[in-house]
């Protein structure tokens, strides 16, 4: 689980920012993107354990181990930067552990992005706005209050789907996977709109993760009031789109 904050958001290290094959004895670039899994866990009959069931269990263990080592890496200081010596220094595993769960850094990445989306975006983001306010359409200008108090955070890192689409490119597979992460924070945002009973919605979603995609990079910047302009403009917007 995510080692939470005092605000509730994941901290850095557990909550996210921000080639060539990558194999035992290469160098430390980037290797083609691959679909990662964790080993399923068996079980007998009523429910007994299987055979290797632990076995199993324990190389789940050592692969979120290694996810959530690459996290806060990843998150804070993007992907190029963080090599396969320094990742497997940070996680605690020995090299053929790691290589045994993730063949190239991007198999990695991939999995970084996933945790990205359940940790940042379902739970620290909409979640949290939902948690926040009791009306689709007060929750949804609650994600800019979240934004707001994540923006004043010591460790606020950016998007990480932003971070890594434009450090890799829309063509390399991992810039595609983040592409894809952005456009489920739309239909999130859409969900909402639709529950508002809003029109176009759509249009909505996208308009409204520009002004989210927008201040996240004006805090980056250094305007720590940029969640409360956007969320100005995101009422004028509501108002807009009003059935």
């Amino acid at each position: 689980m995510a080692e939470l904050s005092s605000s509730g958001l994941p901290r850095a290290g557990i909550f996210p920012s921000g080639g060539l094959q990558s194999r035992p004895g290469t160098d430390d670039t980037l290797g083609d993107a691959a679909s990662g899994g964790a080993a399923a866990l068996g079980t007998g009959a009523l429910g007994a354990e299987a055979p290797g069931a632990a076995g199993a269990a324990g190389a789940a263990g050592m692969r979120e181990r290694i996810v959530n080592a690459a996290y806060g890496l990843f998150a804070r200081r993007g992907v190029r930067d963080v090599g396969i010596n320094e990742l497997i220094s940070r996680s605690g595993v020995a090299k053929a552990t790691f290589y045994r769960h993730f063949a190239s850094k991007d198999e990695l990445v991939l999995a970084f992005l996933e945790q990205r989306d359940r940790v940042w975006t379902v739970n620290s983001i909409v979640g949290e706005a939902r948690r926040r306010a009791d009306t689709p359409e007060q929750q949804l200008l609650a994600i800019f209050d979240v934004f707001s108090d994540w923006f004043r955070r010591t460790d606020f890192e950016a998007c990480s789907f932003i971070n890594v689409l434009l450090e890799m490119g829309a063509a390399h597979p991992l810039g595609r996977a983040s592409i894809d992460y952005l456009a489920k924070i739309r239909g999130h945002v859409k969900q909402l709109a639709d529950e508002a009973g809003l029109e176009r919605t759509e249009d909505f979603s996208r308009s409204w993760h520009i002004l989210m995609k927008g201040s996240i990079i004006s805090a980056a910047e250094g305007d720590l009031e940029a969640a409360m302009r956007a969320r100005q403009l995101a009422g004028w917007l509501i108002e807009h789109h009003r059935a």
